[in-house]
């Protein structure tokens, strides 16, 4: 056990908290405990690795509260005792609990990657449902001919509530034709991939009690990846939680895949 704890605590920690970190663009109270064995140390496996953090940002994406598990997870260790960087070799499962406070899902909202996501949200909706558009502020004519790579996300905003999340944003296309868009809805999961809209409505503006209903899109649903398996997503005031499994996948395996 002292070996044990020797090698875990002088090599195998502090790289994995160096290849956490590298991913990482900010983080607060990073805590690690690893479990494993010499030999499966050795050979390169790791039977379970649990991290929680706060205030972590990856890519723009800020998370509040971040708890995590991973199991059964390979690595290139026998490299790294040669002062070679960690790297991940195999997928495995990661299970765990997010929560997000609702500023910092705004944060989110000026990051590249959920910035796109939005845009090809609101277009998805907007194409979908394009009878309403004529009862909204929305320009849809001139927006329907862009794809989503032609068009900038403005002054995003969410709101969040018992149930619900209240989302308003301006798009605006490369003819600088702004479009702004507001929308209400609760959210359900269905087989642990499948995201779907519960009783979407329009709005007049963001805090407005009542909308038009977009009874069309209920149950309206995208496909969040083979890879997500969540069980539990809850709207609360001011916060949004999440509980699931999702695989990870080491760039060098997707490339030799």
């Amino acid at each position: 056990m002292a070996n044990q704890s020797r090698l875990i605590s002088t090599v195998l920690s502090p790289a994995v908290r160096l290849w956490l970190r590298s991913q990482l663009e900010h983080v607060d109270d990073l805590q690690l405990t690893i479990e494993a064995g010499d030999r499966q140390i050795l050979s390169g496996r790791i039977s379970g690795v649990s991290v929680s953090a706060r205030n972590a940002v990856y890519r723009g994406l800020h998370l509040s509260q971040v708890s995590l598990i991973g199991e059964q997870i390979c690595t290139n260790f026998a490299q790294v005792l040669r002062g070679k960087p960690l790297r991940l070799t195999q997928a495995f499962p990661i299970a765990g609990d997010v929560l997000v406070y609702e500023a910092d899902l705004n944060q989110s909202l000026q990051a590249p990657l959920l910035a796109q996501g939005v845009i090809e949200f609101l277009l998805t909706l907007l194409r979908s449902d394009e009878p309403a558009q004529g009862d909204t502020t929305v320009e849809g004519d001139d927006l329907m001919q862009h794809t989503p790579q032609d068009i900038q996300l403005k002054d995003p905003q969410v709101l969040l509530g018992e149930g619900y999340v209240t989302l308003a944003a301006t798009l605006v296309t490369v003819s600088k034709q702004p479009t702004t868009v507001i929308i209400r809805t609760g959210l359900r999961l269905s087989k642990g991939n499948q995201l779907h809209l519960d009783r979407p409505h329009w709005l007049p503006h963001a805090k407005a009690r009542q909308g038009m209903p977009l009874r069309d899109l209920d149950g309206f649903a995208f496909d969040l990846g083979a890879d997500v398996s969540l069980q539990r997503l809850s709207l609360e005031p001011g916060q949004i939680r999440c509980q699931g499994q999702i695989m990870v996948t080491p760039e060098e395996v997707k490339a030799e895949g």
